[in-house]
This record gives C-alpha cells, sequence and structure tokens, in this order.
C-alpha cells in the first residue's frame, strides 16, 4: 500500500512552497489508490499554535487535498520515549553537553585547521561520573544520533542517485536538554511506525535524509523511497524567503486566485510539461510524473497565477456560481443572463460585483473632450430602460444617421459613455441588463 504524509509544523500559514510538497505527495497516493496522512509536527509547543493547525487543514481543503487521517506528533511522545530507549539500548543515542559558544569554538578550529567542521563526538568519552559532574555544575544534557560513519546511498526520485558520506556529516541532536524531540527525530519514528512508503520533499532536507536513513533502520524500520523537488525562488531569480509571508495559501485564496490554477501551476512549474489548466486532481494525478522535475531552482511568479484563474472562472457553468450571483441582488430572470455576459470579462470572481454595479446602479460616463458634443446629440437619441436585444443595434444605427459617424468613431464613444469602459462584452448582450445609463442625464 502506497502510504505518503504532509507534515507541515502549525507554526505559521503554509506558503507555496509548502503546497507543493504536499500536493506531490497527495499526488503519488491518489494516483496509486493509496494513503495520504496530514502529519502536524507539533512538538514544539511554545511555536505551534492551534489556530495554524486549523488553518492547514482550511488550506488543504479549499485546494481539495482531503487527508485521509490526521495524526500530531504532541499525540506521540510517549512513543518518541519509547524509540530513545530503544536507541539508547542499542549504543546508538548518547548524551552530551558542549554549550553552543563551545561547539562554535570547535568548528573555528576545526575550520582554521582545514578540517569539516563535524562534531567530534567527546560526548561517547564522557563516563558517568563526568555526566553527574556536569549535571552538579548546571550544564544540561542534550542527546545525540551516533552514525555509522559509512556512506549513505539513496535512488532519489528527482535528483537521481545520492551519495553522502556519514564521516563528513555531525552527528545529529536528536532529543534537546529540555527533553523536546526534534524533527529529524520524530520524523524518522512516525515513517517507520505510519509504514511510509514514499516521501517528496524540498531539496534542503538532503542531508537530513542520510540522517534519517541511518535512524529508521536502527528503529529496524525500512526507509520510504524518497525524492527531493527543487526549491522555488522569485521571477528574477531571488530568494522567495523575505516575500513567502505574501505568498501564503491563506492570503492567494483571499486575493482571488482560484484553487485549480494554484494547483495546477505547482502540479508542473519546474517539470518538462507545460503548465495548463486541469479542473480535477484526478486530471493533475494522471499526468504526475517526478521523473519529469528537475533540480535546479524553480522561478514562480504569483502575476502567473492571474491568466490560470481567468480560464478557469470563465470555464465555470452556471450553476456553481448561481448562489453567488444571487448574492449580488441581481433578480433572478436575469441571473443566467448576467453569468453568460459578464463571465468573459472577469478575472476573479469578486470582479462580478464590478459589473452588477455598472448594470444596475449605471456607469459614470468615460467621455473624451472631443466626443462631448457627439455624445449630447446621441444620449437623446436612446429611449429610457427596458432594452432588448435589438437596442444597442437600433440606437447606432440613429446615431448614424443623425451624426455620419461610423465603425470606431461611433461605437467606441457610446461604449465609454454608456459602461465607462473601453473594452468588454458586446454592447447588444450588454444593453438588456442595464437598469440605469447614467449618461442619459
Amino acid at each position: 500500500m502506497t502510504t505518503t504524509r504532509f507534515a507541515p509544523s502549525p507554526t505559521g500559514h503554509i506558503h507555496v512552497g509548502n503546497l507543493r510538497t504536499a500536493l506531490f505527495n497527495y499526488l503519488i497516493a491518489r494516483k496509486a489508490g493509496g494513503t495520504f496522512i496530514l502529519r502536524l509536527d507539533d512538538t514544539d509547543q511554545e511555536r505551534s499554535k492551534e489556530e495554524y493547525a486549523d488553518g492547514i487543514k482550511r488550506d488543504l481543503d479549499w485546494l481539495g487535498l482531503h487527508w485521509d487521517r490526521v495524526e500530531r506528533q504532541s499525540w506521540r511522545l510517549d512513543r518518541y520515549a519509547e524509540a530513545a530507549d530503544q536507541l539508547r539500548g542499542a549504543g546508538r543515542l548518547y548524551e552530551v553537553f558542549e554549550t553552543p559558544t563551545e561547539l562554535d569554538l570547535k568548528r573555528k578550529k576545526q575550520l582554521n585547521m582545514g578540517k569539516p567542521p563535524v562534531y567530534d563526538r567527546a560526548g561517547l568519552a564522557l563516563s558517568e561520573a563526568d555526566r553527574d559532574r556536569l549535571r552538579a555544575e548546571g550544564r544540561e544534557g542534550y542527546w545525540r544520533f551516533k552514525l555509522d560513519q559509512e556512506r549513505i546511498e539513496w535512488t532519489d526520485g528527482i535528483l537521481g542517485d545520492i551519495s553522502i558520506d556519514a564521516a563528513s556529516v555531525s552527528d545529529p541532536v536528536l532529543i534537546r536538554h529540555d527533553g523536546q524531540v526534534l524533527y529529524t527525530f520524530a520524523s524518522s519514528v512516525d515513517d517507520t511506525d505510519m509504514a511510509v512508503t514514499h516521501i517528496v520533499r524540498g531539496a534542503d532536507h538532503v542531508t537530513n535524509t542520510a540522517t534519517q536513513i541511518q535512524i529508521i533502520r536502527a528503529l529496524g524500520g525500512t526507509p520510504p523511497a524518497f525524492a527531493h523537488h527543487s526549491l522555488l525562488t522569485g521571477a528574477k531569480g531571488e530568494e522567495l524567503s523575505k516575500r513567502i509571508g505574501a505568498l501564503s495559501i491563506r492570503d492567494l485564496r483571499e486575493a482571488g486566485v482560484a484553487p485549480e490554477a494554484l494547483l495546477s501551476m505547482m502540479a508542473r512549474l519546474g517539470s518538462s510539461q507545460p503548465v495548463e489548466l486541469k479542473m480535477t486532481l484526478d486530471d493533475l494525478a494522471e499526468g504526475f510524473d517526478l521523473s519529469q522535475f528537475g533540480a535546479s531552482p524553480t522561478k514562480f511568479d504569483a502575476e502567473d497565477l492571474w491568466p490560470l484563474t481567468r480560464e478557469r472562472n470563465q470555464a465555470l457553468p452556471f450553476d456553481t456560481v448561481r448562489d453567488r450571483i444571487a448574492a449580488l441582488g441581481v433578480p433572478g430572470d436575469l441571473a443566467e443572463r448576467f453569468w453568460a455576459v459578464a463571465s468573459q470579462n472577469i478575472t476573479r470572481l469578486d470582479d462580478l460585483a464590478d459589473w452588477w454595479t455598472i448594470f444596475s446602479q449605471g456607469a459614470e460616463p468615460q467621455i473624451d473632450p472631443e466626443d462631448a458634443d457627439f455624445i449630447a446629440q446621441a444620449m437623446p437619441l436612446l429611449p429610457p430602460p427596458p432594452y432588448t436585444d435589438a437596442t444597442w443595434g437600433e440606437w447606432t444605427a440613429a446615431v448614424k444617421e443623425a451624426t455620419g459617424r461610423k465603425g470606431k468613431g461611433l461605437f467606441m464613444p457610446l461604449r465609454k459613455a454608456v459602461t465607462g469602459q473601453a473594452h468588454g462584452p458586446d454592447m447588444a448582450q450588454v444593453m438588456p441588463l442595464l437598469q440605469v445609463v447614467k449618461a442619459r442625464g
């Protein structure tokens, strides 16, 4: 059974980078008919907030990325304590006492000697008496995992064959002095216990993967298949980190971005496949292939979401927007006609409100100075509402006869006077929806 997971920390809102990870893992499970787990990494009790946990669920639900079950690491603290005892018993977890300042001095000394700044395993040489003495001095112990100093190799689903010499990596800290288990450890225990088979995450986790493979094996588990997707940059290759708050899923949703637009982009961005709007997750899953993705940093421009959003919104059937249109106050007998006319001239669904304001309350006329006399002649020829499909043709014919104008010189000034805009729906379709024409005076 294929099992994947998305394991965000509920310490903030998820953003486009997180979404890529969630979506890839979701699509792998969906394509295989497997299980997708939402696992909240909430062991940091100070920074984890319930409002963020709820926000993550709300964002995923809005996108349609429905999980098969929820897990929380805060529910599993006893299991982590049990796994830690297992590793201690196997000689793979050892207590250390260095302060951050002492570690920094060690690193600088190693670098000055031309050596890699790897932890020197001094903690392994401590006797029980040494540890008691350090505690009596007020030192607080924490726990490192003893890596087997051999090459750690795996075939990455995106990066290909990876080989990391464990001797070049510091033994990772798994448990802090206050007892908090860290991501590398809790995640390894969870992936083992939950029989996770595939993990896709950002390329910044490659070194974590090397150490987690050893931890999972030390726990008696089988490492899952790993794949590391490229990291997102801005449109000009700049880091997104300073802007990432503005690219949260919550903010994109509130700005009017369509979920299908966001999913369609994230499912193809960085791959050899073109970004195309897909209206369902099944359509996205059908064409999803990790081998199509590259390792190079991937440029993301939020502005590219708007053409996809426009395409999606313009393709929606009337039934999906019926309630939204009714909420605007559009009369039932005009609702479907209003959607047919306005839908092809919006990007966001919220833009519908602007069109109904124009139709129901009238637009502020846009009259160029050179057209003022022309409009003064034309407007008395327009009868009061209600209008029909024939009104535009009848009115423009009468204005042409009275003024001699034709073509763009005839039609554009009249459009701008009636709708306040130089572009928009076909005027023959607009006229039956107009309740008020301010330019009539």
